[in-house]
Order: structure tokens, then C-alpha cells, then sequence
């Protein structure tokens, strides 16, 4: 009797945290939302467009660079995207290896060429070099990109794509900026970057970051301006479904509260509330919108997100790279199913999924969701108390 007493007292300890963490880690009310970013005047975005110009050929050539082991979803997929939609250069996806490239939170891709076939191809070096974050930085490479920049490429990171710029050395002593996340990090082990507040794009000598995963497409933007003036561009932009694209930031609206730290606790320990989330892939998706759609879901700590296609074979996007899914199509393959990623204005996925994200889990997941890609999400403010901008 003893011991069973003994076994139901320890049995409440463990399960009284549980029961109540949903109610203390309740949000509390929201606090006053800072306004939104101002516009960037004509004349500094012209000296951001032009500092961006093709630095080799009239039709530039990019290499789009990949770690095997883990590059992010987003970052790669909006740059291919975007770059292969607007038809202004070639563009090649690289790796170290001839293996798929395994994208996080999911998917992998084929990519086109290894870095030395590309250097074989190219002797003189790329036009430009586009930098995914990839975590953990690779020491190839980063090496890799050194060696484009001495031959004259230009390097545009993307996300944390700056912390492989910063490894290569890119960074110090230049003008920059980065996930905001990684901002702390970068300016201790790099006093010399001089980070710029307020900007999710900035050049300077050969050297372009961006801020967090949801700059991908207005920096891509800026840089189809820049080869192929700003008529292409606002051609691409309409396709995707984006009216802006200047660097227009608030970098105070993107800070961890500790309301963001209270929702990432409770999604975490209520675990029974986790599901398997299924993105169907499908020939010809559109390569923006499923990198937002899978990051916007992975990101809740409420999901695991799989992509599910056909016999699990790697189909071709939209505009022409191999991806391969998760999972094979059967009945097992999510617990819940969500529909294709839309073509229509693919950058507007963020914006469309975060409310379905909000109704389905709770507005405080989908602010974390816009935090962590860095999306200028008003919702954010009246869903968790945290600061929009």
C-alpha cells in the first residue's frame, strides 16, 4: 500500500507541471505595437541597386551555394525562385558533393553541379554567389566563396547565410547585417562588421546581407533590379505577388520576449498536442511558396512538417530543380494534410498561412512563427504581445 502511495505521489509531481503549464504560460495581454517601417529614400536605394550591379558579364552568371548536410529550406528555394523566374542570368545550384542536399526543417534537393565542376566550367569565376544560412558553417564552403570573391564574384548572403560570409572573412570591416537571432554573435566574434539597424538588405564593397528567412525574395528582388533594371523587376515582383522591395526594416519590432519564450516552453511540454503535418509535392510547385509553407509550419513547435509525393521520387519544380519529398503519398503519411502551395502571389505565403497557423494552433504559435522568419506580421502584436513592425 505504502509503495503504491509512494508511486501516485511521484506519479502528481510529474504530471502537476504538465497540467498547469498551459495556464501559467498563458499570453498576457498584448503590448502597444511600434509603427511600421518607414520607406527607404530613392536616393540611398539607388546606391543599394547600384552597388548591387553585374560586376563581370552582361549576363551574369550565379552560383547558388549548398552544404550537403543542411541548408535552409527558404533561403534557397526563394533565391532559385526568384532568380530563375525573372531570366536575367544563369543560375546554377552547387554543392561540395554530386548528393542531394538536405534542406532544413525539411526536404532535400539535387543540386545541378559540384563546386568543382562549376570551377571547371568557369575558370574565371561566377558573376555572384548567393549564400543560404547553413548550419554548421562548412570550412570548404566557406573557403569556396573566398576564393569566388578574389576572383571578383559578388557574395550575397542570405539570412544567416552571413555567419559562412563571416567564416570566409567577408564580413569584417564591412557594413552588414544578419537573422536577428545572430546578430549578438556576429558582433562579438567580429567587432570590425559594423551591423546596420533598420535595413533587411545592405551592400557594401561586393558584399550584400539580409536579414532574417522572409528577406530571401525582396533581396533576390533587389538584385534582379540591379541586372536587370527595375522594369524586370516589377514584372517579377507582380508575379509573386510583392509591391515593395526596398530595405526597409524595423529591427526593434524582431527581439525574443519573454512571451515568445513562454509559448515556445508550453508548445514544447504539451507534447500530446504535436502532429505530423503533410505538404503535398507535386511537379511544377512553385519553389517560393513551398520553402515558405514548410518553414512556416516547422517553425511552430507544434509540427513536424513532411513534404508526400507520389512514390516518394524526386519531381521537378517550377522552374526546373529536382526536389525529392519525405514521404511516399499513403494514408499514413500525416496526421493532417494541408493543400498544395499556392502559385498564385507565392511571397504572400507567409502572410496567408500565418492566420490558418494562428486558428489551428493559437495566434501566440503564429508570432513565433513571424519571428522566427523574421515577417513583419501586424497580427504578431494582438497574438502574443509581441512588437510588430
Amino acid at each position: 500500500m505504502r509503495k503504491r502511495t509512494i508511486l501516485l505521489a511521484i506519479g502528481a509531481a510529474l504530471a502537476l507541471p504538465l497540467i498547469a503549464a498551459p495556464f501559467v504560460l498563458a499570453p498576457r495581454p498584448a503590448s502597444t505595437p511600434l509603427p511600421p517601417a518607414a520607406a527607404v529614400g530613392s536616393a540611398e536605394q539607388a546606391r543599394t541597386i547600384a552597388a548591387m550591379r553585374p560586376p563581370k558579364r552582361a549576363r551574369p552568371v550565379i552560383a547558388i551555394a549548398t552544404f550537403n548536410a543542411a541548408t535552409e529550406v527558404s533561403d534557397l528555394l526563394s533565391a532559385y525562385g526568384v532568380l530563375r523566374r525573372a531570366d536575367v542570368a544563369d543560375v546554377t545550384v552547387v554543392a561540395e558533393r554530386a548528393a542531394p542536399v538536405q534542406l532544413y526543417p525539411s526536404l532535400s534537393i539535387e543540386p545541378e553541379a559540384t563546386m568543382s565542376d562549376f570551377d571547371a566550367r568557369h575558370p574565371e569565376g561566377a558573376d555572384y554567389v548567393v549564400v543560404p544560412a547553413m548550419e554548421p558553417v562548412d570550412p570548404f564552403v566557406a573557403g569556396w566563396i573566398a576564393a569566388q570573391h578574389r576572383k571578383g564574384a559578388k557574395i550575397v548572403g542570405i539570412c544567416n547565410g552571413a555567419r559562412t560570409l563571416a567564416a570566409a572573412g567577408l564580413l569584417d570591416g564591412r557594413r552588414a547585417t544578419a537573422h536577428w537571432n545572430a546578430i549578438p554573435e556576429l558582433r562579438q566574434q567580429h567587432p570590425t562588421m559594423q551591423w546596420v539597424r533598420d535595413r533587411r538588405y545592405v551592400s557594401d564593397n561586393g558584399i550584400t546581407t539580409s536579414t532574417g528567412i522572409s528577406a530571401s525574395v525582396p533581396v533576390m528582388l533587389a538584385l534582379v533590379e540591379a541586372i536587370g533594371g527595375r522594369p524586370v523587376a516589377e514584372r517579377v515582383a507582380g508575379d509573386l505577388g510583392v509591391t515593395d522591395w526596398d530595405a526597409r526594416h524595423r529591427s526593434a519590432a524582431f527581439e525574443l520576449t519573454g512571451e515568445h519564450q513562454k509559448t515556445f516552453v508550453r508548445n514544447t511540454l504539451t507534447f500530446w498536442r504535436r502532429e505530423t503535418v503533410g505538404i503535398p509535392l507535386h511537379a511544377g510547385v512553385d519553389e517560393v511558396a513551398l520553402g515558405f509553407m514548410v518553414d512556416a509550419y516547422a517553425r511552430t513547435a507544434m509540427a513536424t512538417v513532411v513534404t508526400v509525393g507520389g512514390e516518394g521520387a524526386a519531381v521537378r519544380s517550377r522552374h526546373g530543380l529536382m526536389i525529392r519529398p519525405d514521404r511516399a503519398s499513403d494514408a499514413s503519411a500525416a496526421d493532417h494534410m494541408l493543400p498544395a502551395p499556392s502559385a498564385e502571389s507565392p511571397a504572400q505565403t507567409i502572410a496567408r498561412e500565418l492566420p490558418r497557423i494562428a486558428a489551428r494552433y493559437d495566434g501566440s504559435t503564429a508570432a513565433i512563427v513571424a519571428l522566427v522568419m523574421e515577417y513583419p506580421w501586424p497580427g504578431a502584436d494582438v497574438a502574443a504581445g509581441a512588437p510588430g513592425g
